[in-house]
């Protein structure tokens, strides 16, 4: 009873949501997870889409879950937003591994928000369909825009005001998050959508030295007011007393925990197997079944909707609260606990394509005229020399 979460502070934990979902989809780089990362993550999440419906159906089949849809989605969802900052304090953001996880926790939050705007719409699907197409559209001219906005002159201003008062590219910023945002709701979309969009199409306008200093005081807003609102809120709107005064719904708690590491982590475990170090490939497959923010959206809509039983959504948020704080914890020891004498095999390997298990490096052999005896080689043969 010490915190109750009246209409400010629920408009602050919708405020720290959709920050960060602005802040996962500033964090993204198109260009560095395009091809095969994406690739890879679309075809996980597709395969995670059909896991997750058969678990759901054999659930509504043993008298779990009354409806299949609603628990299919949340369990397909992975919080990048929320492995961000786990990522980057564990140096893992800007190498090979990272890149694996950047598309994985893309897909993971872009593909359930879309899903839940089309099926839990409650209209036409063909109209929601057709609303989102045009909002999509708006977003990628938004991208364009920013990216031609990237002249000297404008550029310059941006830089002026970034230590002054004015803070003009933070306020651009937040500006853009606003109208997108503002925008899906408009279409009757989720408004997630909408932030998700905003950040990456901010990240196409901010390039240069002063993207770290916009980058920073983004996320001293978000993680350092917003985000921690919206987490101790569904921590206050969870319901563990009457969790655990309910058997059949405390025992259901760790059952979609298992079902969320399985529609999530298999599809990981059977897609990059031989793509990352063979010690990365769990850790891979915990990261990616850890889920809480979209869990904590989806459930709601499903319980206002009818389409959940209250018991089921406490179970699932649950769920998605411990695979936050075991799943990732889990991946970050088995990748220090395998971890050789030099830096992570696999997670150092270079560009996005790679991660897998580096070469053996081959003896570097002196140059020819530092050894005495050295055969010099004859030049009208045709020999590359290798210094």
């Amino acid at each position: 009873g010490i915190a109750h979460d009246g209409t400010v502070v629920t408009a602050l934990s919708d405020m720290g949501l959709t920050t960060l979902i602005f802040l996962a989809g500033y964090e993204l780089d198109l260009v560095r997870v395009r091809g095969l990362p994406l690739g890879l993550a679309a075809a996980g999440w597709l395969i995670s889409a059909v896991l997750a419906l058969a678990v759901a159906l054999a659930l509504v089949q043993v008298g779990i879950a009354p409806g299949p849809v609603v628990v299919a989605m949340a369990l397909t969802t992975t919080t990048l937003g929320t492995l961000l900052p786990v990522l980057r304090d564990e140096g893992l953001i800007d190498v090979a591994f990272g890149t694996w996880m950047l598309a994985i926790g893309t897909v993971g939050e872009f593909g359930p928000i879309v899903a839940v705007a089309i099926v839990l719409d409650g209209r036409d699907p063909t109209q929601t369909a057709l609303l989102l197409g045009l909002f999509l559209v708006i977003a990628v001219g938004a991208g364009v825009l920013a990216v031609q906005s990237r002249v000297p002159k404008v550029i310059a201003l941006m830089q002026r005001h970034l230590q002054s008062s004015a803070q003009l590219p933070i306020r651009s910023a937040v500006l853009l998050l606003i109208a997108l945002v503002f925008l899906a709701s408009f279409f009757g979309l989720d408004v997630l959508l909408g932030a998700f969009a905003a950040g990456i199409v901010m990240r196409l306008f901010v390039t240069g030295p002063e993207s770290a200093v916009v980058k920073g005081k983004l996320e001293a807003i978000g993680f350092g007011l917003l985000v921690p609102v919206f987490f101790v809120v569904s921590g206050m709107q969870f319901n563990l007393r009457d969790l655990i005064s309910t058997p059949d719904a405390f025992l259901r708690l760790p059952l979609f925990l298992v079902a969320i590491l399985l529609v999530r982590g298999l599809p990981a475990l059977l897609l990059y197997r031989g793509r990352v170090a063979r010690r990365e490939l769990l850790p891979l497959a915990l990261f990616s079944a850890t889920g809480l923010p979209l869990i904590v959206v989806i459930t709601a809509i499903g319980v206002a909707e009818g389409r959940m039983a209250p018991e089921n959504a406490t179970a699932l948020v649950g769920a998605g609260m411990l695979s936050v704080l075991l799943y990732p914890a889990i991946g970050k020891a088995l990748l220090r606990f395998r971890e050789p004498a030099g830096p992570l095999a696999g997670v150092a390997a270079g560009p996005a394509g790679g991660g897998g298990e580096p070469p053996p490096t081959a003896p570097v052999e002196a140059p020819a005229r530092a050894r005495p005896h050295a055969r010099v080689p004859d030049p009208r043969q045709d020999q590359v020399i290798d210094n």
